[in-house]
């Protein structure tokens, strides 16, 4: 009877632990930015809860075809990286988490969210 329970509890365990993990890989809230279309219009472009520790390819700005992206503004619980190029690369710049609306001169094509720290805020 006790290695029931003790097996039970041990797959309860394991089955919150893959459960929170997930949550874990992306960043709570929104991140926004703004581009031009083909007509000249501006867009805005919402990633909401973005995935953490990958490169993200801006959608409508990820190929030189298209002038790059401008005015990020993370609304999101973890640091992120903004990057002038596709693929994370070329110059970059960090935002805070939940800080204003970048300058429309901050030019975006790619980002990285870091994952934020459990057990203490990501704001620094």
């Amino acid at each position: 009877m006790k290695l029931r329970n003790t097996v039970a509890a041990a797959l309860g365990a394991l089955a919150l632990t893959l459960s929170m993990s997930g949550s874990a890989l992306a960043a709570t809230g929104e991140f926004h930015y703004k581009f031009s279309d083909a007509a000249g219009d501006e867009l805005s472009v919402t990633l909401p809860d973005p995935r953490s520790g990958e490169c993200i390819n801006l959608y409508a700005v990820d190929s030189y075809k298209y002038p790059p992206g401008y005015a990020p503004h993370n609304e999101t619980d973890a640091w992120v990286t903004v990057y002038t190029d596709t693929n994370c690369d070329g110059d970059e710049w960090r935002l805070k988490p939940h800080g204003r609306q970048a300058s429309d001169h901050l030019l975006v094509r790619s980002v990285r969210f870091d994952q934020p720290v459990e057990g203490r805020p990501a704001a620094g």
